[in-house]
């Protein structure tokens, strides 16, 4: 099963990444940007069936290292129809 996970930083925690990538964009012609935060996304394929344990795992993967839980925040998707590329 393939899950993503997108882990960002919570909303009270600065983020100058976010800030520096905006203020780039503004000055290359995008200056339509409201806000723009930074994160991380990881795409996990786990040999798992049953989705709600491949979540719980993933939920357990990122509360012990993919997240820093004090300052970031993480949400974990199921992606269904999902087929390996043919090589």
């Amino acid at each position: 099963m393939k899950l993503q996970v997108i882990v960002t930083l919570k909303k009270d925690v600065l983020d100058p990444q976010g800030s520096a990538i905006k203020n780039s964009l503004s000055n290359m012609g995008f200056k339509n940007i409201e806000s723009l935060r930074q994160g991380k996304t990881f795409e996990l394929i786990v040999k798992e069936k049953d989705e709600k344990v491949a979540r719980s795992k993933a939920k357990d993967m990122c509360e012990k290292l993919l997240a820093n839980l004090t300052i970031e925040d993480y949400s974990v998707k199921a992606i269904k129809e999902w087929k390996p590329a043919s090589l």
